[in-house]
């Protein structure tokens, strides 16, 4: 991609509230990881556990795209307002590059997370939609009709547990483990020879648990999880909820089952025996040996023991989250400029028309004779006619500023460029028209830059203190 055309792209509004909901989302994710731990820690229905799990993917989906809409909101809000902006000054006009790079902010940077987020967010949604088609073909290639008794079987299955939904049992020669393949149109494949190789009971245990999950629509939550995870995929808070909700959506399978026949030992010995023919389903597939099968078969075995979730992914979070907020705090902390003329300059004199870059420029520089050379380029950069000894910008600039000093002073002892006027009169200049009463004024801007024609803007003093304070947006 062209560099001016990646850099129009960063420069967005967009850019900006995506950047800054990255950030945020650190520690949101962190937060709701630790409370899902604290909640596996007390919870010991696998129903409940999964329940849990998927929650605090949902909170972490909507804590995302909901501080997505208010920081774009924020920053739309921000692009519309008032306050007068001036461009920076071009790289290299009287700054080393270490003070360049100095003078960056977090709402700079950041912004550029967004094109390496979606580049991120396209490569895994690819990789989804490869294993959905995969999935698509294991149900179409090499596939045969199950024999008739087993279609029967099938259908006795399914009436025990209160299934509807007609669900076709096929067998493949290209599975290696029980899996379901699709949503609208359910589909159980065996592998070739299972049927005829285990015991009848087990494999009735071993389609019971098929048929679990196509009542309880894993299916559309596995789906969520896979776009959840393709769109938050640099959090590992994310990866370990998601690895939460896949083994407890095992779980709840195999308590269906167990209550269904009743015999844990005998499901557990089939699963046993999945385990020698193991295979790696798809993302878009639910099988038999998802999870972690081995402690599936020890929690089918020994019930009574509750399974204990994983620290490591969890506080991996919670110190990446903690590292990037003492990160950007350091960083949006710049060291702070001891008192002096020039810090006076920045506080005083050019607060209105300094921008956030030039700021954050300032006080990272280190001498005073740094400052001065700053200063000196400051209204270099803003000379209308650079040619001659005169700077008209500089001139305008401090006129107004004494006239608000002035005429705006209010008898408390605020200096005129404090004030909601004064800080009006520096940044655009003197209005077109005036309208004054005792307790109101009206000014009236036939034009003005990035706002628009015809802008009035109105300041009220109601205790007559002399101290007017403005009350109307310009918008």
């Amino acid at each position: 991609m062209n560099a001016d055309i990646l850099k129009h792209l960063v420069d967005t509004p967009l850019a900006k509230a995506i950047g800054w909901s990255l950030f945020h989302s650190l520690w949101e994710g962190a937060v709701v990881a630790i409370a899902l731990l604290a909640a596996l820690w007390m919870l010991r229905s696998s129903r409940a556990r999964y329940l849990a799990a998927c929650l605090a993917m949902l909170a972490i989906v909507a804590g995302f795209i909901g501080t997505l809409l208010i920081v774009q909101q924020g920053a739309n809000l921000k692009a519309d307002a008032f306050d007068l902006t001036i461009p920076p000054a071009p790289p290299g006009d009287g700054l080393s590059l270490r003070n360049q790079f100095a003078s960056l902010s977090a709402s700079e940077v950041l912004p550029w997370l967004a094109p390496f987020w979606l580049a991120g967010v396209i490569f895994f949604h690819l990789r989804g939609l490869a294993g959905w088609i995969a999935a698509r073909r294991l149900s179409s290639r090499g596939v045969c009709r199950a024999p008739e008794p087993w279609q029967q079987a099938l259908i006795e299955i399914r009436s025990r547990i209160r299934l509807s939904k007609p669900v076709t049992l096929l067998e493949s020669s290209l599975a290696e483990v029980p899996v379901v393949v699709r949503y609208l149109r359910p589909a159980i494949l065996l592998p070739v020879g299972m049927l005829a190789g285990m015991p009848a009971s087990q494999v009735e245990a071993i389609l019971l648990h098929e048929l679990a999950h196509i009542r309880r629509h894993d299916y559309l939550v596995n789906l969520f999880q896979t776009v959840a995870e393709g769109f938050l995929f640099y959090h590992p808070a994310v990866w370990w909820i998601s690895g939460v909700i896949r083994a407890e959506r095992e779980n709840c399978c195999d308590d269906l089952v167990v209550a269904a026949n009743g015999n844990a030992p005998e499901y557990a010995a089939a699963l046993t025996a999945l385990e020698q023919s193991r295979w790696a389903a798809h993302d878009a597939a639910l099988a038999a040996t998802g999870g972690n099968l081995m402690k599936r078969i020890r929690r089918l075995l020994y019930p009574r023991e509750n399974p204990r979730p994983a620290l490591t992914p969890v506080v991996s979070a919670g110190i990446l989250a903690i590292a990037a907020a003492l990160a950007l705090t350091a960083w949006q902390s710049p060291p702070p400029v001891p008192d002096s003329p020039s810090q006076a300059w920045l506080d005083n004199e050019v607060a209105y028309i300094i921008t956030d870059a030039e700021r954050s420029a300032f006080r990272n520089l280190q001498s005073e004779a740094e400052r001065a050379q700053f200063v000196e380029q400051f209204w270099l950069r803003r000379d209308p006619t650079p040619d001659t000894i005169e700077n008209e910008f500089k001139e305008e600039h401090y006129r107004r500023m004494g006239y608000a000093n002035a005429q705006f002073g209010s008898r408390t002892g605020i200096p005129g460029w404090k004030t909601d006027r004064g800080r009006i009169y520096i940044t655009f200049g003197p209005p077109d028209a005036i309208d004054s009463h005792p307790s109101t004024e009206e000014w009236r801007y036939r034009f003005i830059e990035r706002i628009g024609n015809d802008v009035t803007i109105e300041f009220v003093d109601p205790d007559g203190s002399g101290e007017f304070h403005m009350s109307r947006d310009p918008h």
